[in-house]
């Protein structure tokens, strides 16, 4: 029997959550507000009043202390669920994911599991202050020993923060805050049925004329960089990367060899970054089937603006629309 829902990313990652805690009593959640606030966006809401404080927890404000005390969790045969509030409150807890979380799996010869998830609300577009908006996955990404993940919609978010709870590998799970309650974003969910695989790229948008990489937030900006391409007869592929360490860029090769074009989009600066990865390895790959280099379409090299200049900086339709005719031109 389907249950069909049409649910936002944030209430579908609420419901993804309860799921899993329904599933196995071992996970458990932590973080600061997560509790009885519910969360600052309400993703946790509620979970407190059903599952209880020991295993919905209200930290102190205290990255380090958090990661590490879910290390330690997870070595006593717990499956943590952390909430870092906004990303640039991640740095404290750094130390401890780079040196305790993504090691300790290789350090004993695989005798110890880390199935540690990190949730990391992430992006701009929302107005707020200094280490509000910013989008270092890129750094994680970097680290051997942590899978790296983003979504971009609410089916993705309902199966993927369960197939990250169940993995027995850390987890850093991104999620494009400023989507969390987008009505335009609602998608049916069959909450009963089959896993769909989320730990994989995917074709969203098929098309002819290039491809168009995202991942996170920066994926509605491709589908509608799209969109109002094909109303000048542009036909772009665009493909979720979803699963950011390690990358899955078979169907980004496909494609490329296919349009013979790429545009890599991400909110993140460009300076060593996913995108530079990206079009590093589709030269390697597809260097006989490209028919102009790889183009990228980011955030500046900068810090992240002030709320007013916010627009500016963030990668948007017509940003994406130019690189496609930039390419078309050479």
């Amino acid at each position: 029997m389907t249950d069909l829902q049409k649910l936002t990313i944030g209430k579908a990652l609420n419901l993804g959550l309860r799921r899993a805690m329904e599933e196995d009593p071992k996970v458990l959640i932590m973080g600061e507000d997560v509790g009885k606030l519910g969360g600052v966006f309400r993703i946790t809401d509620g979970l407190q009043k059903d599952f209880g404080e020991q295993r919905v927890l209200d930290t102190p404000l205290a990255e380090s202390g958090i990661i590490g005390t879910a290390v330690g969790l997870a070595v006593r045969g717990f499956r943590p669920v952390c909430e870092i509030q906004f990303e640039g409150f991640i740095f404290p807890g750094f130390d401890q994911i780079s040196s305790q979380l993504a090691k300790l799996h290789y350090r004993t010869q695989g005798k110890i599991k880390m199935p540690v998830v990190i949730r990391v609300p992430f992006g701009g577009g929302i107005g707020a202050v200094e280490h509000h908006s910013e989008s270092p996955e890129s750094l994680f990404a970097h680290i051997p020993g942590l899978k790296v993940v983003s979504i971009s919609n609410a089916v993705d978010a309902y199966w993927g923060i369960q197939q990250a709870i169940k993995s027995d590998d850390p987890v850093l799970f991104f999620e494009p805050k400023r989507l969390y309650h987008s009505g335009a974003l609602r998608a049916e969910i069959d909450v009963t049925g089959t896993p769909a695989q989320v730990f994989s790229s995917q074709v969203v948008r098929e098309g002819t004329t290039a491809t168009v990489v995202a991942y996170g937030p920066s994926v509605k900006v491709a589908l509608d960089a799209a969109a109002a391409a094909e109303d000048e007869g542009k036909s772009l592929e665009v493909i979720d990367l979803r699963t950011l360490s390690p990358l899955d860029l078979g169907p980004v090769f496909e494609s490329v060899r296919k349009t013979g074009r790429l545009i890599a989009l991400s909110e993140a600066p460009s300076e060593s970054s996913l995108t530079s990865e990206i079009a590093a390895r589709v030269q390697q790959e597809c260097f006989y089937s490209l028919e102009a280099p790889v183009l990228r379409v980011t955030g500046f090299d900068t810090p992240y603006p002030p709320a007013k200049l916010e627009e500016h900086y963030l990668p948007d339709l017509d940003r994406v629309l130019h690189a496609v005719d930039r390419s078309l031109a050479w």
